[in-house]
This record gives structure tokens, sequence and C-alpha cells, in this order.
């Protein structure tokens, strides 16, 4: 039984974790807000997009790379260097005097949000058992569909009664406040003495999923070609290390790898449809910005309220019919959109607020079925592989769905009308996938199963 002061501390701890994680959550979208005055202050409009893409292609990249130096380092250490890398880019992105270095503090800012958010959700896993730790990762995954949510209002009222460089700032204090929170409450665990990381490995992961994501988001196939050479020489180089960056052994457990499928089929379907919905919205059927917005809202307040409620359903009923129910709640949205892409919007609306609410749902339990499968020396780089896959699927689905629209494009008005059932369409059918890989999901395993079900002690760190 935990004492008091333990549950104390992990209280403490566990809003530390939420704290910085709506941080790096934030900055993916409160930046959209601030850019028009960027740019006006600091010129640079043709480098508009870098800021963003950056940012969130460093963050993608360099998380498991994060998770896998937790396993061989300790989590307390890396999640301070997270936090700390996080804040530098703040500070020197908030002190930007040109675009040049604006791009590159964002890029620095995006690797310790890639660190925060691979080791939040690592060390949920590792310090609460599984009953408990289903009801902190739904809070945790709503923070993402909040961050969407506030975002672009925090921003507008930033820029409107301040500075830009405030949207930076602001994140100063309440990183600091995160640090303390989380630092004085973690003991330090680290699996091995003096491991060294496999930095082979990690520059030719790093080279070959970045390119692999610039590819796919710009259809260029020299990139591709790049990503396919470099991450097939990462396998190899990968095969003859001690300690690997990703320990292939076990990212092939049964749920470490449905998991990985249900993520990155997931992340092509949900990301990939959002990335069309405001397009369909102002181009198709002639909407404003403002409307196409608001259209896509419902699908991340599905995935925010569901993951919420499924962590409260998960300890009473199991993760095994929230991985059924959530594909085909997605299944059923999809399918009501490809049949009525045509129809008043907000049945259109309706249907995404269902594949939000499925997707949050089945998120949340392929999560906490391979972080319960794995060994705590693994567990952060499997952590961090389903949050990758997720991202990177979201890459992939947007390629996807825009060579499926083909020349309707390009061609927009009623030539994309026409064409548009075919993007829920096809994510109907990856969500087809994940309700398969969802059959194979356990109900709660019974006491003394193998895993990482006993909670770490979390006390004043040593």
């Amino acid at each position: 039984m935990v004492t008091p002061v333990v549950v104390s501390h992990r209280i403490r701890v566990t809003a530390g974790l939420i704290l910085g994680l709506f941080l790096a959550a934030l900055e993916a979208t409160v930046v959209a807000t601030a850019m028009p005055r960027v740019i006006r202050e600091l010129g640079g409009v043709q480098l508009y997009s870098l800021p963003f893409a950056l940012y969130l292609l460093m963050a993608t990249v360099s998380g498991p790379i994060w998770g896998r130096a937790s396993d061989l380092y300790g989590r307390r250490r890396l999640y301070l260097a997270a936090v700390w890398i996080f804040l530098l880019g703040s500070a020197l992105s908030g002190a930007a005097r040109s675009m040049g270095m604006l791009i590159a503090t964002r890029t620095l800012q995006g690797l310790g949000g890639g660190g925060l958010q691979t080791l939040t959700f690592t060390l949920v896993g590792e310090l609460y058992p599984l009953r408990e730790r289903a009801r902190v990762q739904g809070w945790i995954s709503g923070v993402w569909g909040l961050s969407a949510l506030v975002g672009p209002l925090i921003g507008g009222l930033i820029v409107d009664h301040f500075s830009w460089r405030w949207v930076f700032y602001l994140n100063l204090p309440f990183g600091i406040a995160a640090l303390l929170l989380v630092g004085r409450g973690v003991p330090e665990r680290a699996g091995h003495e003096a491991p060294r990381i496999d930095l082979s490995g990690a520059a030719l992961f790093t080279l070959g999923a970045g390119a692999l994501i610039y590819g796919l988001e710009l259809e260029s196939p020299g990139a591709l070609i790049v990503a396919a050479l470099a991450l097939i020489l990462f396998v190899f180089v990968e095969r003859g290390q001690e300690l690997p960056l990703l320990p292939f052994p076990a990212l092939r457990r049964p749920f470490a790898f449905r998991g990985f499928l249900g993520n990155l089929l997931g992340g092509m379907a949900f990301f990939g449809m959002t990335a069309y919905i405001p397009f369909f919205a102002q181009v198709a059927r002639g909407q404003s910005a403002t409307i196409g917005g608001l259209l896509l809202s419902p699908m991340t307040v599905g995935w925010t309220v569901s993951s919420v409620l499924a962590a409260r359903w998960l300890p009473r009923w199991g993760p095994r019919p929230m991985a059924r129910w959530g594909p085909l709640a997605m299944m059923g949205g999809f399918g009501l959109w490809a049949l009525a892409w045509r129809a008043p919007l907000p049945v259109l609306a309706l249907a995404g607020l269902i594949v939000g609410a499925g997707m949050g749902t089945v998120m949340l339990a392929l999560l906490v079925c391979a972080q319960e499968e794995a060994p705590r020396e693994v567990l952060g780089v499997v952590t961090a592989m389903l949050l990758f896959a997720r991202n990177i699927g979201g890459s992939m689905g947007a390629a996807a769905m825009g060579a499926a629209l083909g020349p309707a494009l390009a061609a927009g008005g009623e030539a994309l009308l026409s064409a548009f059932w075919r993007v829920p369409a096809l994510a109907l059918a990856l969500a087809t996938g994940i309700l398969l890989i969802g059959r194979g999901v356990p109900d709660l395993p019974a006491s003394g199963t193998p895993g990482i079900s006993e909670p770490v002690e979390v006390g004043a760190a040593e």
C-alpha cells in the first residue's frame, strides 16, 4: 500500500509532468497565431513555414532517442535535460533578431519538446500501476486536445496585448515550476553502469526519419530514397550494437508491436483526414477559414473527452473492449463522412466527433497495454516508438490521401467536392486495420504478471 507521503509526492510529480507537456504541446499551435506579427517584424516571409515544420520534425525524430537514452541513463536526468533545452530554446526564440535565428532556436526548442512528450508518458508508465496509470494517461492525452483548442486563443491574446516574444518567454516561469515539481520527486534509476548510447545509430535514425517526414510532406522522391537507404543502414548497424538505440526484440513483443501498428494506422487515418478537412471546407464547400477550423474542432474535442472517459472506464472493464469500441467508432465516423460528404456541415462535425472519440479510446488502450508488457529497462523506447509511429503515420496519411484525391486536389471546387469521399473511405479502411489489431488486446493482467505493474516509489530524489 502506498503511503500518504508517497501519494503526495506522486501527485506533485504528475502535476509537473502535465505542466511540462502542456507547454510542449502548446508550442505546436500557439506560434501559428503569432507568426504574421513575427514576419512583419523580422521579415523572411518565404521562410514562413519553417519555424513550425522544424519544431515538429525535431520533436518527432528525437522522441525515440530520448526514450532509449532514458532507459540507459535514467528518467529523471533526461527529463530535466529536456526541460532545460526546451527553456533555452524558448528564451532564444523570444530574443530572435532574424528569421534565421528563430528557425534555429525553434529547432532547439523542438529537441526539448520531443523529450518532454516522450518522457512524460514514460514516467507515468513507471510511476503508476496499471489501474491508476490508465486514468493519468487519459488526463495527459487530453492535454494535447486542450492545447489545440486554447493555443490559438492564447497566442492571439499575447500578440494583441503584448509582444509576440512573450509567446516564448511565458514558457520560462512555468517550465521552471515543472523542473521543481518533477526534479525532487523522481528517484534516479539508470539501467546500466556507464552506458554508451549508440551515436552512429542515432545519427542514421535521425537522418532516415527526418528525410522520410520531409519526403512525405513535400512529395520529394530524392528525400524518400535517402530515407530508405539511411534506415536500411540503421538496421544493419543496430544488429551489431551491444546497447542498440532500438532494441528490436523488445519492439517485437506482441503488444508493443500491436501498439506500434495501431498508432501508425491511427495516425494515418486521423491526422491524414484532419490535414484536408479545412481545405475541403474552404475550397470545396466555399466556407470561411473560421468555419473550416470549427469543422475540425469536434475531432479534437472527441479525442480529448474520450481519453478522459476511457481512462475512468478502463480499470473497470479492461483494455480489450476499449481497443474494439474505439476502432468501431472511428469506422462509424469515417463511414458517415464517406456517405454524407455533401451533407450539412453540422452532420460532418458530428461524424468528426465520433471519429475523435474512437481515436482517443483506442490509443489509450494500446499505450497502456504496451507499457504493461514492457520491462522497465526498455519502457522508454517502447513508449517513444508508439508516439513516433503516430506522428510519422500522420505524414504518411496526408501523403496517401493527397494521392487519393489526385488532380481534384489542384482543381478544387466541384471536382474536389465530388472526389472527397475517397479521403474518409481510405481512413475507414485504415480504421478497419486498427480493429483487427485491437482484437488481440488482452484483458487486465492478473496480479503477478510480468511487466511494470509495480510502481516506482517516489520521494525526494537522491
